[in-house]
């Protein structure tokens, strides 16, 4: 399973140019209660674990923050860069979290991931972020997802038989359609890690139409579309292709969701003395 996680992170530094275009901004109202729930100010420093080409750093750049950004994606790191240049608070360092030498002259404010704490290694990922916060601070995760509202597009039910035809179906039983409001978050996991406390969560639920290209180039910046073998990616992009052309716009419609999980650093952390 290690493995599978190390090698399927590793495709992203390939959709490096699609990344930024592709995928969709988060919810201005996820980081207005980020703002609240953590009392950050502008001037502070913030971590961000993982932050492919700017998605997530570019609207708290915005408000002012000093942001180290840790992004193990050599292409990756490049594009964040390029995108985040203008922001003279910002450093992008190519590296892993697992391994990333913190500053010598204290600690953040706060850690943060956008869709990108599931790659980090669960043995040491909170271990790391209490290491590197000051007392006080937080760490902050969230993940965009598909989610699947009542009177949804029926698109993607739709499609799961050529997924199911080249072998790139769930395995039976684990498909899980969940419904806006209903992702599962990560707060148990900080909870259970001994290194947080005070969990927070928000939810957030926004809907994006996409032209048959549109969201080809969007799962051109999945990890399991980009891990596809050609044939099987030619198949289902023709096959998504063809069915949208029967549609009389050509579009889709696909619902998104986000869980925000904020915690704060444990004075003494739980079942780690």
């Amino acid at each position: 399973m290690a493995a599978d996680r190390l090698s399927l992170r590793a495709t992203f530094d390939s959709a490096a140019d699609l990344y930024q275009q592709s995928r969709p901004d988060y919810p201005e109202a996820l980081y207005h209660d980020l703002v609240r729930v953590t009392g950050i100010r502008p001037g502070d420093k913030l971590l961000e674990v993982g932050c492919a080409t700017g998605k997530a750093t570019i609207p708290l750049a915005r408000r002012g923050f000093r942001i180290t950004c840790v992004e193990i994606g050599a292409a990756l790191a490049v594009a964040a860069r390029r995108n985040l240049a203008d922001f003279r608070g910002v450093e992008v360092v190519e590296g892993s979290f697992e391994t990333w030498p913190p500053p010598a002259e204290g600690g953040f404010d706060l850690v943060f991931a956008a869709t990108a704490w599931h790659w980090v290694d669960p043995a040491v990922k909170y271990r790391r972020a209490w290491e590197v916060l000051r007392p006080g601070g937080h760490v902050a995760i969230w993940e965009a997802l598909h989610v699947f509202p009542e009177g949804g597009d029926p698109f993607f039910s739709e499609i799961q038989d050529v997924y199911d035809e080249i072998g790139e179906g769930p395995p039976p039983g684990t498909a899980t359609q969940h419904r806006p409001g209903e992702l599962p978050g990560v707060a148990a996991d900080i909870e259970g890690s001994g290194w947080f406390e005070d969990v927070t969560v928000r939810h957030y639920d926004w809907e994006i139409s996409y032209t048959a290209a549109e969201y080809l180039r969007l799962l051109d910046t999945f990890s399991g579309h980009i891990a596809m073998s050609a044939p099987r990616r030619d198949r289902l992009y023709s096959e998504i292709r063809r069915r949208l052309a029967l549609r009389a716009d050509g579009r889709l419609r696909r619902h998104w969701g986000a869980v925000l999980d904020v915690a704060r650093r444990r004075e003494c952390p739980a079942g780690h003395d």
